[in-house]
């Protein structure tokens, strides 16, 4: 017994310290000796000793372990390795990784968190948000957009043009403005604010499509002509991609090209490509002067190389080239962005289409991974963020600026707990979008946090607008020009939709490749399983795994001791409010590799097809990169006090939720006994944010003050009186202004001062009583005047919802 307790002590210590194998059998020999020279031995001692130094030379002696243990251990999950197809397995090899590495490591760097550089918009990139965007966003009028229009005016676009909104990431020696991810991000976020078919249309030439793809790939010849072009407008972008037959699946696309001779521009005898695709979906589609073509390249006569089927290339064709179809559109959820199918029938190209021309045929799937982790980094999640502002900003005030039973609904509990859901989730998700754009300007290309945050932002927003819908009740669903939420309501569906399918992102991406990419061994230890039974190969793997298999034992412990001290005694950085925070992340990144390690021993290749166990791991992953973006942005703010609450209630839902999913995940145990063992054990259990807690945040909405122009920071605001958002924005200034006399006058009616009566008829005496001064009395005639506008509906003649607009 003696025997069993030392080897499991000197186990626990040297896993916890991260001894180095052969050094840990060499501590534990030592104990064995000590102890054998102070006691006596038994028998069963001898047994013990025996057995212990037995095991302990098949663990450090190398040839004896590869010969009995890693040779059957390579075989074993040689057999478990998932297949990895061709597209998978460029896109693992296209993944980058940053602080999502720091989460699988079980041992987050919080210093490297704090540290990492906060990008600052330049004084041109402010100007230009401050001018033309401000100026493009009073030019549009959603509704008549949309309504009317079902297009953006032609004066909007040649605005956009003559300011190279769609050239805000090329750079400056082709005519761009060569801004920054942060600054594209902003010009995003506030045209979302304003009209979702403009941000739309602004994004997409500016995410991933030629440009990106040109600047990336493009021959010095491409990059010369077309990028001028495409920054000033000259020519408009599309990219295709997605067809009835391949969606989220791009890579099974039917659409093909043959290389062959043909004709183009009236010359003949061309080395080409003949094309034939079927694409939908494509935003900008109906008017781009320039298609961006994704299609599977075969060389059936070898004309450009030993290969016949060369695989996905990518090729830019302009729109007016003989069997292309274009033009008609789509009509997504009521939005009046221009998007749309084409086609192309036997449509030749010389060579010298192809992206980066013939050298990168064949290349087109690597070079699409590459690009999408940037434009999904920035366009949705920023759209997304931008749609959370705005609820917050225009509902918050709605709330306090509409009356029922006397009281700004505001004040009642239910609101107040939905108008604190929103406020916390609109600065956990801004808090996300700073963080990733602060990798991206650094120069990471982080493929996983990409993921994280076009799912995340996006699902966050759809619940929020949810929200804001429910508290605006019937103003909310009467569609018309005053109506703030209809329609960034209608179009939630196509964030969710486009750029990665939500539930696709969610059980498949974020987990699915992170497990491997992000993970600390995994993606060696699968690249050595999948090369041949070679000497060199099984030392390599014996080596990596039993690295593993000691970061394993050392997540083991240090969980066991993080349960039974609370980690409290866990070294972190942050402020007396944020300190707990880093201890709690710190353990559940600790607890959520080892449950990743036991999962992917355990399922091996069947873990693929285990989505919802996928999608819990993701929901944990997703989760802790969230609340570090919360203590990064309350870092980064300055750490106001303002700003607590908001602080507060981010940190303490991502933490329950993490912990929610990693609950979720110990239940699917099939034994009760572990699973009971883990959650008693290994498991701190936290609440989510309490009733206090939504008081103080939800307060935040309903007030002016410093925090709430914080949170809703960077979106368009106007006080114009005929403007939807501008009369919500004059009823809340003139409401808060009135609320002192108002308060007078209740105070007086509940001493049988004033009788109760009409507005009009009790303020008048409170004026003749003394009660409020004129002035005073004038602060609440108007803020009634700005109420009564703030919430009036729109109704229609029955003959304007008829014929076109029907």
């Amino acid at each position: 017994m003696a025997i069993l307790l030392i080897v499991i002590i000197a186990v626990i210590c040297c896993s916890y310290w991260h001894r180095r194998l052969k050094d840990s059998v060499f501590i534990l020999i030592a104990l064995l000796a000590l102890y054998s020279s102070s006691f006596k031995l038994t028998q069963l001692d001898f047994a013990g000793v025996f057995l212990t130094l037995l095991l302990s030379a098949l663990v450090i002696i190398r040839p004896i372990r590869r010969q009995f243990l890693s040779h059957y251990l390579y075989r074993y999950l040689k057999k478990k390795l998932p297949a990895i197809s061709n597209t998978e397995q460029i896109a693992l090899n296209a993944s980058d990784t940053w602080w999502d590495a720091e989460l699988f490591s079980g041992q987050p760097n919080w210093k490297l968190l704090q540290q990492q550089k906060k990008i600052l918009l330049s004084v041109e990139e402010q100007a230009f948000l401050d001018g033309p965007v401000d100026e493009l966003c009073t030019m549009l009028n959603d509704w008549d957009i949309t309504f009317n229009q079902r297009d953006l005016p032609e004066e909007v676009w040649q605005f956009i043009k003559k300011n190279k909104f769609c050239g805000l990431i090329i750079p400056k020696k082709y005519q761009g403005l060569e801004f920054s991810h942060s600054a594209h991000s902003a010009v995003v976020m506030k045209l979302s604010s304003r009209c979702v078919s403009a941000a739309v249309s602004v994004m997409v030439p500016n995410s991933l499509g030629p440009a990106k793809l040109l600047l990336n790939y493009g021959t010095e010849q491409q990059k010369n002509y077309f990028l001028p072009r495409l920054a000033t407008g000259q020519e408009l972008p599309c990219f295709a991609l997605t067809g009835p037959h391949a969606g989220s699946d791009a890579g099974s696309m039917p659409d093909q090209g043959i290389v062959c001779y043909g004709s183009y521009q009236g010359k003949d005898n061309i080395l080409g490509i003949k094309l034939n695709w079927e694409k939908r979906y494509i935003t900008l589609g109906p008017i781009a002067t320039i298609i961006g073509l994704a299609f599977k390249l075969y060389d059936p006569q070898k004309l450009i190389g030993d290969q016949e089927n060369i695989g996905i290339t990518v090729a830019l064709i302009p729109a007016n080239t003989p069997g292309v179809s274009i033009g008609k559109r789509h009509f997504p959820l009521d939005t009046a962005f221009q998007n749309g199918p084409n086609w192309g029938h036997d449509v030749f190209i010389p060579l010298d289409a192809i992206i980066g021309g013939v050298e990168q045929a064949g290349n087109g799937w690597s070079m699409l991974m590459q690009c999408l982790t940037i434009g999904r980094s920035i366009s949705l999640p920023s759209l997304s963020v931008g749609a959370a502002k705005y609820t917050c900003r225009n509902v918050g005030a709605y709330a306090r600026i509409r009356n029922q039973f006397n009281r700004p609904i505001g004040d009642f509990e239910g609101i107040k707990e939905r108008l604190a859901f929103m406020a916390g989730e609109t600065y956990i998700m801004d808090a996300a979008r700073n963080l990733t754009l602060s990798a991206l300007d650094n120069g990471y290309k982080p493929t996983i946090i990409s993921a994280i945050i076009k799912y995340e932002l996006t699902e966050r927003m759809r619940r929020i607008v949810n929200d804001g819908m429910d508290i605006q009740g019937g103003a909310g669903i009467c569609l018309g020009p005053t109506n703030i939420m209809g329609r960034v309501y209608q179009s939630i569906p196509i964030s969710i939709t486009v750029e990665g399918a939500n539930i696709l992102t969610r059980s498949l991406m974020i987990f699915g490749q992170g497990s491997i990419v992000a993970h600390p061994f995994i993606q060696q230890e699968m690249q050595l399983l999948q090369r041949q039974e070679k000497a060199e190969t099984l030392n390599k793997f014996d080596t990596i795994l039993f690295r593993h298999v000691g970061f394993v034992l050392h997540k083991i412990v240090a969980n066991t001791w993080y349960a039974i001290s609370n980690t409290r005694f866990l070294k972190v950085p942050g402020t007396l409010s944020t300190r707990r925070y880093y201890q709690q992340l710190t353990h559940l990144s600790c607890l959520f590799i080892l449950f990743t390690d036991v999962a992917l021993f355990t399922l091996g290749g069947s873990l693929k097809r285990r989505e919802i166990i996928s999608g819990l791991f993701a929901d944990t992953l997703s989760n802790l990169y969230l609340c570090s973006a919360v203590l990064k942005h309350f870092y980064d703010q300055g750490q106001q006090d303002d700003d607590l609450p908001l602080m507060h209630w981010g940190c303490q839902q991502t933490i329950y939720q993490t912990q929610q999913a990693l609950l979720s995940l110990i239940n699917k145990i099939p034994y009760p006994f572990i699973s009971w063992l883990l959650k008693h054990f290994l498991f701190r259990y936290n609440s989510p944010p309490g009733d206090h807690l939504t008081h103080s945040v939800s307060s935040i909405l309903l007030s002016d003050n410093a925090s709430r122009n914080r949170l809703t920071e960077g979106i368009y605001i106007n006080h114009h009186g005929h403007d939807p958002t501008g009369r919500i924005e004059n009823a809340f200034d003139a409401v808060l202004k009135a609320v002192d006399p108002e308060m007078k006058i209740r105070q007086a009616q509940r001493l049988n001062e004033l009788t109760k009566g009409n507005l009009q008829t009790t303020v008048e005496q409170a004026v003749i009583k003394e009660i409020i001064t004129q002035e005073e009395a004038n602060l609440i005639f108007a803020a009634e005047d700005a109420r009564t506008t703030a919430i009036s509906v729109d109704y229609f003649n029955p003959e304007q919802l008829t014929g076109h607009h029907s």
